[in-house]
């Protein structure tokens, strides 16, 4: 069975925590993906910025945490994606990568960023600590 395409590929809808992944490296997103899905995080892919502002409009409201890199392909980059996300989800969690840590824009409030390469580790120990605050904030909320 082919694999969907990276823009529309989603986990199966549910009560899991879910992060929309924005990476042009079809390696690194299928890396993060399949460690997000593993730790019971549901997924949403792109593989540029337009593809993801697309699906922010089309799922915002269900998207917990946003990882994005900076540096995509096209006139979309990740610091537009994360404000648009920010507009959407004011107090959840955003994760910027990219390969040098020269912010020439002021990130989005309440988000950290990741250097690449970065430490698959690292990444893990970010997505369980993002969906065991999604998950805390849902029992409070509910």
């Amino acid at each position: 069975m082919p694999a969907l395409p990276p823009d529309s590929r989603t986990s199966q809808p549910g009560t899991k925590p879910c992060v929309l992944i924005v990476e042009d490296s079809y390696m690194l997103l299928e890396l993060l993906v399949t460690l997000c899905e593993q730790h019971g995080v549901e997924t949403l892919t792109a593989s540029s910025g337009q593809a993801a502002l697309d699906l922010l409009r089309r799922h915002g409201a269900r998207i917990d945490w946003l990882l994005t890199d900076i540096r995509l392909p096209g006139p979309v980059d990740g610091w537009t994606v994360a404000e648009a996300y920010r507009l959407i989800q004011p107090h959840r969690p955003v994760i910027y990568s990219s390969t040098t840590a020269n912010l020439r824009r002021p990130a989005v409030p309440g988000s950290i960023f990741v250097t690449k390469p970065f430490v698959i580790a690292d990444i893990l120990r970010l997505a369980r600590m993002m969906a065991s605050e999604v998950e805390a904030s849902r029992r409070l909320c509910a």
